[in-house]
Parts: structure tokens; C-alpha cells; sequence
């Protein structure tokens, strides 16, 4: 099947075949309207349902990693002995946080508290907005979408302020502040991994970077930027990077309970507490998709074989496998203390992030080399990052004994 048979066939277009037709039913002048307010919906209604069934995924793995099982008991209470494996357990937990008190405290600035976890999910979604989901399936294309995805991800960090000053409560103030300290410094090095891949594809719109990583070698060796000496470790600062942002484990701090209660939340409850578990899910899963489109290729296929499957199917097989693996790596370590995070990113990823821009220049420019040379390219570009690698690494953990664990027998 050529290339142009599988852009127009029946599958890959069945979503806009689908908006079209209900779009049409409206008379002309609303039809620009009904094309919009159709594709909020389907964002809405997706990553919503995904948001739903991500974390009783996550419940479920956590339990297996943890040699339990996790849900199992919610169902069908109108049919007895139907749980369905726990998989309604989801909605049980939104028709709990919905009929829980909303407690707000008589100090607290009444309005700022309301719209702290109202802005922090509306920032979220908006991040999908310039995520190309498929060949066709893109809801806003912009040319400078990179920089609208951060700008709109960097938010976010307003309202966590809003709701730890809004609280009146210093450890929900202490917390906040301690948040924001922990989304700045990752900002960056979180920018800066992306900054190779506008170098090298000249462009800012994250369409224009799938189809730049379009084609294979001999049918089965896909051109994704994480299979380049240089894409490569800026996939690995990119991904720990987004676990701080999202406020993932090993860097959960700013919820630490031992250290801060509840974070910023300790003033939060019934739906708005929700709200924000709700918005850090779409924003891990924003920046999950961000990365399987900057270094994995997007709605590419993995092969040629296999570009008869449907391009957003590729896309989100690839985000549900990066999902898998923050969970896995929640499951895995410890963690942090404040210093270390701080150590972390100003001391070793910063610094490799900037070499990593180095030496994606140095790509660049050795891009006409061929034959030997091209052993010599890719020697010198691991060099350029597993050298620096090593010595921040030891620099890093200079004067720091190593951790001992010990495990009850």
C-alpha cells in the first residue's frame, strides 16, 4: 500500500469523517463554531476517560510491584457478585470526592481559593491543544507550538502559589513556595533538552517535528531522535525533568506528608483536592505525549511494515508506554531530599543540558560527513556527553557516602 493510499484511507480519517458529518448539520455560519466546540469535546472526553482509567492502572500496577492486589471490589452494586475487576473503581472515587464537604477556611482569601484549582486544570488541558495525535488529528497547529506548550504548562506554577498563599496556612505557604522552587530549576534543563531537536529541525510546530523523524533504514530502523547520539540523553533529561514537573516520585516533595501534611493542599477538599490530583495526571500526560512527539517519533510507525495501523493509534500505544514507565519508576524509588532535587538539576542536568545543545551543533554540522567519518561523528558526539557524564556525576556525589539498604528478612 504507497504512502499516499494509507494518509487517505478509511481509518486514518474516520475522526474527521465523524466531526465533519455532525458539523454539517448546523447551518453555515455556525459551522466554524461546531468545528471547535467538537474538538474540546473529544479532547475533553478522551483524556478525561483516560485520566479515569491511568489511575486505577496505576493503583492496580503499584499493587502488583508492591505484591498486592489493589482494587478489586467496586462494580455493579445493582447486580451482585459483578466487580468487573475493580475497573469502576474510578468513577466510585469522583462520585465520592463530588458528595464530599467542600471545607473552606475562615481566613482563607475566599475567591483565590476557589480558582486556584480551576486555573491549574484549565492550563493543563490546554497543553493538548498543539499535541499532533495522528497524521490528521492535531487540534490547534501552530508554528510557534513549542513555546505555547511551555508558556501554557508554566502556569500551572501560578496557581500552586494562588492556593498555598490563598490557604492561609503556613505549611500550605512553605509548601508552595518549596513547589515552585522545584518547577523552576527543572524548567530548564526540561527546556533545554528540547532545544537540540528545534536546532536541528529548524522549526518550533510539533508536526513539523513527527514528519522530520519520517522514514527508515532498511524498512525497520525508524529515524526517532532518540536513536541519535545526542537524542538520546536528551530523552533521559527530558523524562526526569518531567517527573519533577509533574510532581511525580522520586520528586514528589512539594506533597511531602511526613514534612508538610498535604503540600499545598492541606486546606483542600471534596472536589477542588480532586481537581488537583485530576491536573497533575493531564499534565504528566501532556508531557508524556510532548516526548513521544519530540523523541519517539509520534504517530509514526515503529516500522514500515506497520504503517497500515491507524497513525493516532501509534501515538497513544507510545503514550500508555511512557505512562507505564513513570509508574514503574513510582513504584521503584525513594524519595529525594530538597538538597539533593536542587543539587540535581543545577548541578548535573543543567550543565549536560547545555553540552547536549553543543553538541546536537556539532550534528549539524558534520552532517555531510560519510563513510569513516561517520564512525569519527559518532565517537566524538557520545564523547561530547558521556565524558562530562562521568565527571559531574562523581562531582555530584563527592563527599557524600553511599546509601545502604537493608530489606527485614
Amino acid at each position: 500500500m504507497s504512502a499516499a493510499s494509507l494518509t487517505d484511507s478509511f481509518l486514518e480519517r474516520a475522526p474527521l469523517a465523524l466531526r465533519d458529518w455532525v458539523v454539517n448539520f448546523l447551518p453555515a455560519p455556525l459551522q466554524w463554531l461546531g468545528h471547535h466546540l467538537i474538538t474540546i469535546i473529544a479532547v475533553l472526553a478522551v483524556f478525561g476517560t483516560f485520566f479515569a482509567f491511568t489511575t486505577i492502572a496505576e493503583r492496580k500496577l503499584l499493587a502488583r510491584l508492591q505484591n498486592r492486589l489493589g482494587p478489586n471490589r467496586s462494580g455493579l452494586p445493582w447486580i451482585k457478585g459483578l466487580t468487573l475487576f475493580g475497573l469502576s473503581q474510578p468513577f466510585a472515587d469522583a462520585i465520592k470526592t463530588l458528595t464530599k464537604e467542600d471545607i473552606v477556611p475562615a481566613a482563607a482569601d475566599k475567591c483565590l481559593h476557589f480558582l486556584a484549582p480551576v486555573i491549574v486544570v484549565a492550563f493543563s488541558l490546554m497543553t493538548f491543544a498543539v499535541l499532533p495525535f495522528g497524521r490528521h488529528l492535531i487540534p490547534v497547529e501552530l508554528d510557534a507550538a513549542l513555546l505555547y506548550f511551555f508558556a501554557a504548562g508554566a502556569a500551572t506554577e501560578l496557581a500552586i502559589f494562588m492556593a498555598g498563599w490563598s490557604s492561609r496556612n503556613k505549611y500550605s505557604l512553605l509548601a508552595a513556595m518549596r513547589a515552585l522552587a522545584q518547577l523552576i530549576s527543572y524548567e530548564l534543563p526540561l527546556i533545554l533538552s528540547v532545544v537540540p531537536i528545534v536546532l536541528v529541525t529548524s522549526t518550533l510546530s510539533t508536526q513539523g517535528i513527527v514528519l522530520a523523524q519520517g522514514g527508515w533504514t532498511f524498512g525497520f530502523l525508524p529515524h526517532w531522535f532518540v536513536f541519535t547520539p545526542w537524542g538520546f540523553p536528551g530523552f533521559i533529561i527530558f523524562l526526569v525533568a518531567a517527573l519533577a514537573e509533574s510532581n511525580r516520585s522520586p520528586f514528589d516533595l512539594p506533597e511531602a506528608e511526613s514534612e508538610l501534611i498535604a503540600g499545598h493542599l492541606t486546606e483542600y477538599s471534596g472536589f477542588k483536592y480532586a481537581l488537583f490530583f485530576m491536573a497533575e495526571y493531564f499534565g504528566l500526560t501532556a508531557l508524556s505525549g510532548l516526548g513521544v512527539t519530540l523523541f519517539l517519533g509520534g504517530w509514526q510507525a515503529p516500522i514500515a511494515a506497520l504503517q497500515f495501523i491507524p497513525s493516532y493509534a501509534w501515538f497513544m500505544l507510545k503514550l500508555i508506554g511512557m505512562l507505564v514507565f513513570f509508574i514503574w519508576i513510582r513504584g521503584t524509588l525513594l524519595r529525594l531530599r530538597i538538597d539533593q532535587l536542587t543539587r540535581l538539576a543545577w548541578q548535573f542536568l543543567v550543565p549536560l543540558a547545555l553540552l547536549n545543545v553543543g553538541n546536537a551543533a556539532f550534528w549539524i554540522l558534520t552532517s555531510s560527513w560519510s563513510g569513516p567519518l561517520q564512525l569519527i561523528r559518532w565517537a566524538v558526539s557520545l564523547a561530547i556527553i558521556v565524558i562530562p557524564f562521568i565527571l559531574l556525576g562523581r562531582t555530584l556525589t563527592a563527599g557524600y557516602a553511599p546509601r545502604a539498604y537493608r530489606y527485614a528478612p
